[in-house]
């Protein structure tokens, strides 16, 4: 007879002893009937309408302004109208005057009569916008290069004194954007134009290495400034 250990001799005994009263409490229950029907399977849960494991540029950071920090009473307004009208219509236009509204002012450059005129203001333009109110998210200056000044509808942040007079003189109107809220509150009939944002002297400097074309910061421009190294060829390299 092989030889069991202790720890088998009493797994051995307790599987007997629990086969023993599982025999005894069977006989003496009632016979059990079994039942058998038919169980669906649960069906599954239905798919995610948006699979957020795939989504491109999860991981960016939306870096747009959530509040104005302007202390301009005026546009601390309009933020609160357009939020308004962006919550509830469906027209993206208010979304757009809106975030416009929230940029700083570099982000929200003056735009000149002549650039609105070379842009909507031309013949073909006209017949493309023609009657269409032009919406610009900043302020209006005057051009005097320009000569004439076409029959313009403009809504804008604020007009100069010389760009409103030329405007209204030549049979248009200057209008305020809640003054534009109100005639069109979803900007329909409305063309949105921008300013130059990367005209500024100070975007002339920015790049990096060499023929980038990035102005210098020098103090001037003559024969003893930034004449040497890098400048000619016979010192080394010229950029």
């Amino acid at each position: 007879m092989p030889q069991t250990s202790p720890r088998e001799r009493l797994s051995l005994y307790t599987h007997r002893t629990l086969s023993h009263d599982v025999a005894a409490a069977l006989k003496a229950s009632t016979p059990l009937t079994i039942r058998t029907t038919n169980i669906e399977p649960t069906p599954a849960p239905p798919p995610s309408p948006v699979d957020f494991g795939s989504l491109d540029n999860h991981h960016v950071k939306n870096s747009h302004r959530k509040v104005a920090k302007s202390d301009d009473p005026y546009i601390k307004l309009l933020v609160k109208l357009y939020a308004f009208l962006a919550r509830r219509t469906d027209s993206p236009f208010n979304s757009v005057v809106l975030r416009r509204l929230k940029m700083s002012k570099i982000n929200r450059p003056p735009m000149s009569i002549s650039r609105i005129v070379a842009t909507a203001g031309n013949e073909h333009a006209q017949k493309t916008h023609k009657d269409k109110t032009i919406v610009v998210v900043a302020k209006i200056t005057d051009d005097t290069r320009l000569l004439e000044v076409p029959k313009l509808s403009i809504a804008a942040l604020r007009f100069t004194a010389t760009a409103r007079a030329r405007i209204l003189k030549a049979g248009g109107e200057c209008l305020t954007l809640d003054e534009l809220a109100q005639r069109s509150p979803t900007g329909a009939n409305t063309l949105l134009l921008r300013g130059p944002k990367n005209a500024r002297e100070a975007v002339k400097h920015f790049g990096f290495g060499p023929h980038s074309h990035k102005k210098p910061y020098v103090a001037s421009k003559g024969r003893k400034f930034e004449r040497a190294r890098g400048r000619r060829r016979s010192r080394g390299f010229k950029v």
